[in-house]
């Protein structure tokens, strides 16, 4: 059984730092493109950053380039999204997905969702 657990969010003032983590189980972690996402309130959910099953390629959101880093440890089968300079913009739930196959950007290319996490920033 695949699961895939968020944890990290709270709340944060702007420009502050926050970051996230995504566990995988029940699957061969290092075969697998990790993703993150958001989705605000009222919002579709939206791409936010991934890495390739070695770590080696990473994609970012241009909202959010310069600011996040997606990181990986195979060995503990845990994906990060290190976020600085936070924005009230990037409050939402974030969210991390597993697929097996190369780097996408789109939510329904992605098998195994977490339940997400709130991050709320305060201006």
């Amino acid at each position: 059984q695949v699961q895939v657990v968020e944890s990290g969010g709270g709340l944060v003032q702007a420009g502050g730092s926050l970051r996230l983590s995504c566990a995988a189980s029940g699957l061969t972690f290092s075969n697998y493109a990790v993703g993150w996402f958001r989705q605000a309130p009222g919002k579709e959910r939206e791409f936010v950053a991934a890495t390739s099953e070695s770590g080696a390629y990473t994609a970012y959101a241009d909202s959010v380039k310069g600011r996040f880093t997606i990181t990986r440890d195979n060995a503990k089968n845990t994906v990060y999204l290190q976020m600085n300079s936070l924005k009230p913009e990037d409050t939402a739930v974030y969210y991390c997905a597993a697929r097996n196959g190369l780097v996408r950007t789109t939510p329904n290319h992605f098998t195994y969702w977490g339940q997400g996490t709130q991050v709320t920033v305060s201006s």
